[in-house]
């Protein structure tokens, strides 16, 4: 991998970190269960580095079963006991739960909007509320907006935990709701050109 190439500040300094910022940063998704993980793991960064989370990602997602939100939703304190055991997570006991109390909490979700996408999805913020030019400084105000607020509020109403403003921010920034690459970044024009080529999932109608 080219180290050299103009990479987003934070980026470049871990060979983790570029495949992540390279590859998954910013970029659409649409797949319920890739979009729970990041939920999940936006959740168990908070207070930590991120790089700490990818690398713990794989064991993550061993625990939680992939995190298919059906299975993890029928974990019980005999489960909640064995991960506060495994080293290779955060044993974190409130970010195990929210992360039980979620998955069920994704299910309602699934019901109601037809796919976990499509109720994400309508929270992408219109061109008219994003920064002209994304530069590091603006990046770095960018902690929370009020699209990320309305978000936060409106999960934490619906029985959502450990998912305030700041980290819907990040998970905004993870699934591409938001294009931070800065300009400099050779990235920025390849999440662009995958967001016009992306169809935002429509709840479903009933």
């Amino acid at each position: 991998m080219n180290e050299y190439v103009g990479r987003c500040f934070w980026g470049s300094n871990d060979e983790m970190y570029m495949q992540y910022h390279d590859t998954e940063w910013g970029y659409p998704v649409d797949n319920d269960v890739r979009l729970f993980e990041k939920v999940c793991l936006e959740g168990f960064q908070s207070g930590l580095s991120w790089l700490t989370i990818l690398r713990k990602r794989e064991n993550f997602r061993t625990a939680f079963d992939g995190f298919d939100y059906h299975k993890v939703a029928q974990f019980g304190p005999d489960d909640v006991d064995r991960l506060l055991q495994d080293a290779g997570i955060v044993r974190h006991r409130g970010k195990i739960e929210a992360t039980i109390n979620n998955a069920a909490r994704a299910i309602e979700l699934e019901k109601e909007f037809g796919t976990l996408a499509a109720y994400f999805w309508q929270f992408e913020p219109d061109a008219s509320a994003r920064p002209d030019k994304m530069s590091e400084a603006e990046v770095r105000k960018l902690a929370q907006t009020e699209m990320s607020k309305n978000l936060a509020k409106d999960l934490k109403k619906r029985g959502w935990k450990f998912f305030g403003p700041t980290t819907a921010y990040a998970f905004m920034q993870a699934m591409g709701l938001v294009n931070d690459h800065t300009e400099d970044c050779f990235c920025r024009e390849k999440a662009l050109n995958a967001r016009a080529k992306f169809t935002p999932p429509k709840a479903k109608t009933v």
